[in-house]
């Protein structure tokens, strides 16, 4: 990678950073909710990839997930009840209208593809495209354990966040239905650092592939 192109993708970084700041703000997340699902996604990305560029990709997908509720009304997005169908299926929008936005910032092609993917299950029954198994792309499949653990164990205003422990036992009782077995193995294997990172309310900054991590010179197990 030459000086340029690395200015460029920290540019783009900061860039998808604000973008993801913003949606939170709007949604009215505590804690960076983005910011912490992209942090804590690589580190089960970091047992299959080494590739600096890839990391990167999985690192904005991540943090960009949700960027299409900028495009869902706020009657919707903010409603504290439960969504009615018409509302839901608007709701449902949200992956295309985000890989609509993501896809035309130059250099996150790949990040584009995990937006548009991240509501996906491994048994096929997600959506906006039905895939199944590995149709779906390896960061948007590691992302879903990733958002799960996040889900539960923060806090929302409606309810108090769970412990690590309940969202452990949720994600594997659905190992091959919402989630990847693999991705699965790798959230067991990796227990305790997400256990202490989720207790931390772990962050990173918008160029984590960069950066020094015990996990490098893991293989996908």
């Amino acid at each position: 990678m030459n000086a340029e192109t690395d200015i460029l993708e920290r540019a783009d970084g900061v860039f998808a950073e604000a973008l993801a700041e913003a949606l939170d703000v709007r949604e009215h997340e505590t804690g960076d909710h983005s910011k912490r699902v992209a942090c804590h996604t690589l580190v089960l990305a970091r047992r299959f990839i080494n590739d600096p560029h890839q990391l990167r990709q999985i690192y904005w997908g991540a943090l960009l997930h949700d960027v299409g509720k900028i495009g869902v009304p706020d009657a919707i997005l903010l409603k504290q009840g439960a969504l009615d169908e018409d509302e839901w299926n608007a709701m449902r929008t949200h992956p295309e209208k985000g890989y609509r936005i993501v896809s035309q910032i130059p250099g996150l092609g790949e990040a584009a593809e995990i937006v548009l993917s991240h509501e996906e299950r491994f048994d096929g029954s997600g959506y906006p495209r039905g895939l199944r198994g590995e149709q779906i792309c390896l960061g948007a499949r590691l992302f879903a354990v990733i958002d799960t653990l996040d889900a539960i164990t923060s806090d929302r205003p409606y309810r108090k966040g769970g412990s690590f422990k309940q969202a452990y036992d949720e994600i594997v009782s659905m190992s091959g239905i919402q989630f990847d077995p693999l991705a699965v193995q790798a959230f067991m294997a990796e227990e305790k650092t997400l256990r202490e990172m989720v207790e931390a309310k772990c962050m990173q900054s918008h160029d984590p592939a960069v950066a020094s991590n015990k996990n490098n010179e893991r293989s996908a197990p």
